[in-house]
């Protein structure tokens, strides 16, 4: 993904040396920027030089205390082909860092939530782990003995209220979810009945509003499981699964959450790349152009992230890339109508990284 300062293409190559006719120009200074421009600017200072850059006039401190304000956006962990060396990148600087996190050789993710990953050895196949990757807080999970096709969790494991639940469906018209809580020693199985086969389905789950939400690719079903309750919903209707029939023929689907919404993304291969859906009661309404209300989307083979109203980038989508050796992203702006770098189309999501969120002090663990 591009850095948001002009691209070489952008730049004239030969600068005019003549001053400026018009005095009122001349007279211009950095107080007189944009504010989208300044937010652009504060965005990229580290929090000190916010602050300083805050004193400096009334609009530089509207635009600092709001880029203060804004949600954090994920960076972009990328695993390595062997060894333990992974780096992390933010998508707003695009700077490298390298963190040596031996604790993670021979394991594979399984799902990330607030800065968290859930991992399984490649080895021990039932074998879980809760990692931090900046902290290096490892929590082990008790041995894990069914299969299971999607894995999600509530919060962070040090928090009272997290759960985990894993689901796989077993048969043509069944599903087994079970489900694990700090301080269990063991894991919660049940299995519930289902409106179709999902057994050979690309499965999606995540967590909002006290309950995991599963999204059936191929049907184009929706499913909800209130861990308290212990039940297992059918939320879909007709009209979303022949709706989306087409869509699932044509694209990569994605689902995320924010703040107890739930978005779906689709993103072509070889047609009009990114749709995006929001759920709204038990249907989903496609967002278009000034619907998009400033959503800046980060998709990867693992997961989904959802941030609103980021300063340098708002209506686009992030996307990972193919490949251990490529150092940037893919990004498509809704308002431009375009990816930033059309020749890579395809080169989506790829499963070698994830999106995660760092803590706000992520400087200190690096």
């Amino acid at each position: 993904m591009t850095s948001p300062s002009p691209s070489p293409s952008s730049v004239p190559r030969k600068r005019s040396k003549k001053a400026p006719k018009n005095n009122k120009l001349s007279n211009l200074n950095f107080a007189d920027l944009p504010s989208c421009l300044l937010e652009v600017i504060m965005s990229h200072l580290v929090l000190k030089d916010n602050i300083r850059a805050s004193a400096a006039c009334k609009s530089w401190l509207e635009a600092a205390v709001y880029v203060r304000s804004v949600e954090q956006h994920p960076w972009l962990m990328c695993f390595p082909k062997r060894g333990s060396s992974f780096n992390f990148r933010d998508p707003l600087q695009w700077k490298l860092h390298t963190l040596n996190l031996p604790e993670l050789a021979k394991s594979n993710v399984c799902c990330t939530r607030d800065g968290w990953l859930l991992m399984r050895r490649r080895s021990v196949s039932n074998e879980l782990f809760f990692f931090n990757p900046f902290t290096r807080e490892l929590i082990a999970l008790p041995k894990f003995d069914l299969h299971f096709r999607e894995i999600a969790f509530s919060s962070p494991p040090t928090s009272d209220g997290c759960v985990v639940v894993a689901l796989n469906f077993v048969t043509e018209y069944l599903v087994s979810i079970s489900t694990w809580h700090p301080g269990a020693t063991e894991w919660t199985s049940q299995d519930f009945p289902t409106d179709f086969d999902q057994r050979h389905t690309h499965n999606l789950l995540v967590y909002a509003n006290d309950r995991f939400y599963c999204f059936t690719a191929e049907r184009g079903c929706l499913y909800s499981f209130t861990p308290s309750s212990r039940k297992w919903n059918f939320l879909a209707s007709a009209y979303m699964y022949f709706h989306m029939r087409f869509e699932l023929n044509e694209r990569e689907v994605s689902l995320a959450e924010r703040k107890g919404e739930l978005f779906l993304m689709f993103t072509s291969r070889v047609k009009k790349p990114v749709k995006v859906y929001k759920l709204v009661t038990t249907h989903w309404e496609e967002m278009k152009g000034d619907k998009l209300d400033g959503l800046t989307i980060f998709i990867s083979f693992f997961n989904a992230e959802v941030r609103k109203d980021l300063p340098w980038m708002r209506n686009n989508v992030c996307f990972s890339r193919f490949g251990y050796n490529r150092k940037s992203c893919l990004s498509y702006s809704f308002d431009e109508s375009r990816y930033n770098r059309r020749e890579e189309w395809l080169e989506l999501c790829p499963p070698q990284s994830i999106w995660i969120d760092p803590p706000k002090n992520v400087l200190e663990y690096l």
